[in-house]
């Protein structure tokens, strides 16, 4: 009995060794479950989106029953699972190694380059969260996880399932229009098939661009409430016309000729108007992601385009403000 005991103990003080989240979640009590991890990845990049959190920046991404929690290099934040409206899965293949790989390829002498292209690439899962802030904003938050990892996520969402829910707009208190503000309205994606990654990553990045304008005191989410606020001077609406996903890998591999073939392009119709209606700003804005550059980074050259046209609205009524110091959210 004692020989079985000293045996017993043992390979507890091992397990306890050798899997210590396992014994943190041996020791958690019945009620507690609602915080016990549900699913995690440690190899996560957050692309962009999750407030509180760098783009680019790498570390774990975790989910619990009240939680979806990112602890990276540059801090961690998270999202309540009860505010979250949306998350959609999805994959690409991208280069090893990045802007490293890259310039690796280049030295490669007697194009050897473009041949090492068609082996220096892998696949990424890409995982986009849309959810609430405690105003009702709308945001959308993209990660890269390694491959299959994202079907784990959706797994473990459909055991709690996400509440789809319709954003409210809020009428404006005593017709109060709050100088200088803009409502990103969310665009109409009905004409053409976006997938999720490429809806976040433009709306996310037209906000902060919107939120760099001179003259810009505030930019208003699509369900913010503005009751309280007062009414947005300005609200811009997008609507898209056209989409083509392109291929990384195909255009590295293809060399020069990637920068007319398999490229990534956006189309979009963007109308701005002031708290009247009467229109402001009618602009179509194209992009195009040509060579070895990741494909999501269409919503970039979207966003810096738009932000570029408002900036010249904004001139021409005369409201850009060197120096404003007001609040921005």
């Amino acid at each position: 009995m004692k020989a079985w005991t000293g045996v017993a103990w043992f390979v507890l003080l091992h397990s306890l060794l050798l899997f210590p989240h396992s014994a943190h979640a041996a020791r958690q009590t019945d009620n507690d479950h609602s915080a016990a991890v549900e699913w995690t990845s440690r190899e996560a990049q957050h692309v962009y989106g999750l407030p509180d959190a760098k783009a680019k920046d790498r570390g774990s991404l975790t989910l619990s029953g009240t939680e979806l929690s990112f602890s990276g290099k540059g801090g961690s934040s998270s999202i309540p699972r009860r505010s979250i409206v949306a998350v959609t899965a999805g994959n690409q293949r991208v280069e090893i190694w990045g802007m490293k790989g890259r310039v690796l390829r280049m030295v490669i002498p007697d194009g050897g380059g473009f041949v090492a292209a068609m082996f220096m690439h892998h696949r990424v899962d890409m995982l986009t969260v849309e959810f609430t802030d405690p105003r009702g904003g709308y945001h959308g938050a993209v990660f890269f996880l390694p491959a299959e990892e994202a079907n784990g996520a959706l797994e473990s969402f459909s055991r709690m399932p996400v509440v789809a829910r319709e954003f409210q707009s809020h009428a404006c208190q005593d017709g109060f229009v709050r100088p200088h503000s803009l409502l990103l309205s969310a665009p109409t994606w009905d004409q053409v098939q976006v997938p999720a990654v490429y809806r976040a990553l433009v709306y996310e990045r037209l906000l902060d661009r919107l939120r760099q304008v001179q003259g810009v005191d505030h930019v208003y989410r699509e369900g913010e409430d503005t009751a309280r606020q007062g009414c947005p001077e300005y609200t811009m609406q997008l609507s898209i016309s056209g989409f083509k996903e392109g291929n990384q890998v195909k255009r590295a591999v293809l060399g020069p000729a990637g920068f007319f073939v398999s490229t990534t392009q956006m189309r979009f119709e963007a109308t701005v108007t002031d708290g009247t209606g009467r229109v402001s700003m009618q602009e179509e804005t194209k992009a195009t992601v040509r060579g070895e550059t990741e494909s999501t980074n269409v919503s970039e050259d979207v966003a810096r385009e738009l932000a570029k046209h408002f900036t010249a609205v904004l001139k021409k009524s005369g409201q850009n403000i060197a120096g404003s110091t007001a609040p921005r959210y």
